[in-house]
């Protein structure tokens, strides 16, 4: 990991969007759970999208983009979880005030200002996400600030919005959703460009994390925080990463993201004066009669085509690497993906893997016409998609000699690398909602609001008193169980440290045996430590209850007597004990391994 002063000296900038579901029991416009849960489907819709113009009379490029792919999408209704408002085809019933709420203590945590009248916006967004082509969005909060080891961090706007769709799957141009998750309240907070490294970025998403859940606006789960990441070095463009669901590797991808941008500005800086352009698409079929090419042989054997185009200038350029097992033909190979082909083949590459031998290749230049210091791009597919996929290359190849391209791309999480998903959107996306009214925010209340904020401080000192552990209190404090830890130990009375203890080593060792404790209702889970509390159970025997994934009450109790789970103690444990006794000593090793999971260790020792 690179240090500060290297970032100081390439122009390091960097910002911030967080994007936090609000832990609300309805949606942000209409009365259906905001638990994202899949229930009952009750039917399907299909739709396509276009771009339209935003409130200023331009089409967003990103928008445009999208509407350029020509996919269909799908949406899987839920009777439960989605309803006509979700799919556009009912006006927003009134904001959910308790969302309200919650976003404007977000905004107190941040002490930022509130507008006197919230104002609700559309944005466009045809990528299939929302079924209605826009998302609702209004600005509750502006010029908040954040403090980050000793520095202070900006954040110029806060927003309410609606969370979009979940995608459940893709075959060819279809995308299927479903409809259980759009329409949830989240709190998008927006940072300036004040950050100078990427541990410093992973810092300052960590502490707006920590906020937010200490005091109790969050939503739990894996998803239900995202940070999408603003990057841009001198003499580049800025940059969009989305989908940085988790924080551990925030600041190597962020890294690699940097190393991939300097590397496009070198190459630009070879390119000067070079004239990139390209040439005619031309059908390049039967080139490729008799090539062994599975791919190929089965693209041309359905009726399909070899479709190819030559890039003058670039010849050398597109085999040159950007990030480890990247290179600027694989740039190229994202854009062209976009119109549904599964890459292209270019002549920086070894050819000979696709059965392209050297008399075809030349044959190949032939027709392309392809002069020294000249490349060449080639797509296999059904001839429409072939040369759109060849026109998005181009576009792309084109802009090699502008350094970085100003674009939204996404994490690739097993590589941690970013690549290309759409150009960068800007503000002609936004136009006024004709059907949700203005609502006033009163200065008394937001005041109100600001009286109960939790700060980091409080939380450690009263932690500290419960656990005397300093390391499980910063363990508890970071993760994402603080508040469930909160709510058992008020609510059950069960020792602090088997709570915290569960909720962080329990909860991890069960998470890799494939188990998920944490989709466990907080009622449910709740009971389970009642019966600790009250002696029904032993500390062991809460795991155990756990990974059976009790659905109630009831069910909680018809698993300790299944599984025989049932704490012994008292009298019952002298007696067991007694039974145990051989010439007046006692084997504690032969008890706790027969009743392990009914014996409190403590308990055996003292009677013993």
């Amino acid at each position: 990991m690179r240090d500060a002063e290297y970032y100081k000296s390439i122009g390091f900038r960097c910002g911030l969007e967080i994007h936090q579901r609000l832990d609300t029991k309805e949606k942000l416009f209409c009365s259906c759970s905001a638990g994202i849960a899949k229930d009952k489907e009750i039917g399907r819709v299909e739709r396509f999208q276009r771009a339209v113009a935003g409130e200023l009379g331009l089409v967003d490029p990103s928008t445009k983009f999208e509407g350029m792919r020509h996919r269909k999408f799908v949406y899987k209704v839920y009777e439960m979880s989605s309803c006509l408002v979700d799919m556009d085809e009912e006006p927003p019933h009134n904001l959910n005030r308790e969302a309200l709420a919650l976003g404007l203590k977000a905004c107190a945590v941040l002490k930022a200002g509130v507008p006197d009248e919230v104002e609700v916006m559309r944005k466009v967004v045809v990528d299939g996400s929302d079924p209605s082509a826009f998302q609702r969005s209004m600005m509750i909060g502006f010029n908040g600030e954040l403090e980050v080891d000793g520095k202070r961090i900006a954040i110029p706007s806060i927003f309410l919005e609606e969370e979009s769709s979940s995608i459940e799957g893709r075959m060819d141009n279809v995308v299927v959703y479903g409809l259980e998750r759009i329409g949830v309240p989240l709190v998008e907070i927006d940072t300036g460009p004040d950050i100078r490294s990427p541990q410093e970025a992973k810092n300052t998403a960590m502490r707006i994390g920590l906020l937010l859940r200490l005091n109790g606006c969050a939503q739990r789960g894996i998803g239900s925080i995202r940070q999408d990441v603003n990057i841009s070095v001198r003499g580049g463009k800025r940059v969009e990463i989305k989908g940085f669901q988790s924080l551990e590797t925030m600041d190597i991808v962020i890294e690699n993201e940097v190393d991939r941008q300097i590397k496009l500005m070198e190459i630009a800086n070879e390119l000067k004066g070079v004239d990139i352009k390209g040439g005619s698409i031309v059908d390049l079929s039967n080139e490729f009669s008799g090539v062994g090419n599975g791919m190929i042989n089965e693209v041309l054997g359905k009726g399909g085509r070899v479709m190819g185009v030559r890039i003058s200038g670039l010849g050398g350029f597109l085999g040159r690497e950007i990030n480890e097992g990247r290179r600027l033909g694989s740039e190229v190979s994202d854009y062209a993906k976009m119109a549904g082909v599964n890459g292209i083949m270019h002549s920086d590459e070894d050819l000979s893997r696709y059965g392209i031998d050297a008399a075809i290749q030349t044959s190949i230049k032939k027709r392309l016409e392809v002069k020294e210091g000249d490349a060449f791009v080639m797509v296999a597919g059904e001839e429409k998609t072939a040369r759109n996929a060849l026109t998005l290359a181009i576009g792309r190849a084109e802009m090699a000699k502008e350094g970085v391209v100003p674009e939204t791309r996404n994490v690739d999480s097993k590589k941690d690398i970013t690549r290309f998903m759409r150009p960068l959107p800007g503000g002609s996306r936004m136009y006024p909602e004709t059907d949700a009214v203005p609502i006033g925010v009163e200065g008394r209340y937001y005041a109100e609001i600001g009286k109960g904020i939790v700060w980091e401080d409080q939380v450690r000192e009263r932690l500290i008193a419960e656990l005397n552990n300093v390391q499980l209190v910063e363990q508890l404090i970071w993760s994402r169980e603080l508040q469930r830890y909160f709510r058992i130990t008020e609510r059950t009375g069960a020792d602090t440290r088997v709570v915290a203890d569960v909720l962080l080593e329990k909860f991890r060792e069960l998470s890799r045996q494939g188990i998920d404790p944490y989709s466990i209702d907080d009622a449910v889970l709740e009971d389970i430590f009642r019966r600790f509390a009250s002696g029904k159970i032993t500390k062991k025997a809460i795991k155990e209850v756990v990974k059976a994934m009790p659905k109630s009450a009831k069910d909680v109790d018809e698993i300790i007597k299944k599984g025989n789970l049932e704490r012994i103690s008292g009298e019952k444990l002298r007696r067991l004990i007694s039974e145990f006794a051989k010439d007046g000593e006692v084997s504690r090793s032969e008890i706790m391994s027969r009743y392990g999971f009914n014996i409190e260790g403590e308990e055996l020792n003292s009677i013993i």
